[in-house]
Parts: C-alpha cells; structure tokens; sequence
C-alpha cells in the first residue's frame, strides 16, 4: 500500500521538507493507540532531527470516537492562527478531558482570537479539510489508527520509539545509498 496524496504545502508537517524520511501519520485525537503514538512520536522525532520529516492527517474514526471530528477541526481552526502543532499536543496530552469545553479552554490557553476560532469551529469551516485527509487515508489503505507511512510506504511495524526509529533510519539509509548511485529523482521544492 503507498500514500495515494503525496505531501504537500496543505499538510501540517515538522522537520526540514527534503527531510531523507518523510513519515506520515493518518491519526484520530480520541483514540487511545493515537495517543501513545504521540508520546512515542515526541522522542522520535528528537531523535531523528534534521534527518526526518513528520506529517499529520485527520482519520476521526466518527462513528467510534465522537469527539475526534471536533477535535480535528479544532486543531485546523488553531492552525488557522499558526497554533496547529500546539493544538495538536496539548489535545493529546488532555485525551482523557476531550469534550467541547477542553477544545474551548485549549484555544484560550494557546491566546488563540476566541471569535475567530469559535466562528471556524461553529461554521465547520475546515471540515473539507478534515474529510479530504480522511478520504486520503481511505485510499491509501488506512484500515485504523495510528496508520504510518514511510516515504509513501504503508508501515506495518510496531509504533513503538525504537520500532519506529529502525525503521526511518532503515529507510534514510536506502534513500542515501539510492541518492549516491546517481539514481536521484528531482524532489519536489517546499513552498
């Protein structure tokens, strides 16, 4: 299975964009699993640095976590405000508080403009946003969440810290090797 929507400008993503890895998370914000992902993410992405890139997409699996849509619009309406990494954690980090009132105090702690972000919440401004990296996944193969890609790739490994370290530096070094022997296709440029 491989990523079915390249990355691009649209994404939320951290890391340098000629990153050698770009990992791609399809998550749900009230999903256990997606949680302790984040967790793991954090050390991950420490320890990877400049060598990866990570992006995130919206998979609120509705009909079992009905809060993950309203939260995945939350966290489009911080990012709106350039909040969306902030939003992101601090959501994750109160899962077990996750309700409208949460959201509404997570956007007032981060100085979010409250009546910009109540108006982008209230009028679902980004949910065509939300359903087009929960379409994405859809045709990417995404079966749940966490779902991980790797340079495009579907991850079927564990998520886990050191799973998931072996397997970016495993595909760093594969992207190195491939980039030295000539066969180096033109990236794309970050916008």
């Amino acid at each position: 299975m491989s990523l079915a929507k390249p990355v691009d400008d649209t994404d939320h993503s951290l890391g340098p964009a000629d990153a050698p890895v770009t990992l791609v998370e399809y998550g749900d914000f009230q999903c256990p699993y997606c949680r302790a992902a984040h967790f793991y993410l954090k050390n991950v992405l420490a320890t990877m640095g400049n060598d990866m890139r990570f992006v995130f997409r919206h998979m609120p699996l509705a009909q079992i976590h009905p809060m993950a849509q309203p939260a995945a619009e939350a966290a489009e309406a911080a990012g709106a405000q350039g909040k969306f990494w902030p939003m992101h954690d601090a959501i994750y980090e109160h899962q077990d508080m996750l309700g409208p009132a949460l959201l509404t105090r997570l956007a007032q702690r981060l100085g979010l403009d409250m009546q910009r972000f109540v108006d982008d919440v209230q009028s679902h401004r980004f949910l065509p946003k939300v359903r087009e990296d929960f379409m994405s996944a859809v045709r990417s193969g995404a079966a749940g969440t966490p779902t991980f890609f790797i340079n495009g790739e579907l991850y079927e490994g564990s998520f886990d810290d050191e799973s998931l370290i072996e397997a970016l530096r495993f595909a760093a070094h594969a992207h190195a090797k491939h980039a030295a022997k000539g066969h180096h296709e033109p990236r794309p440029r970050a916008h």
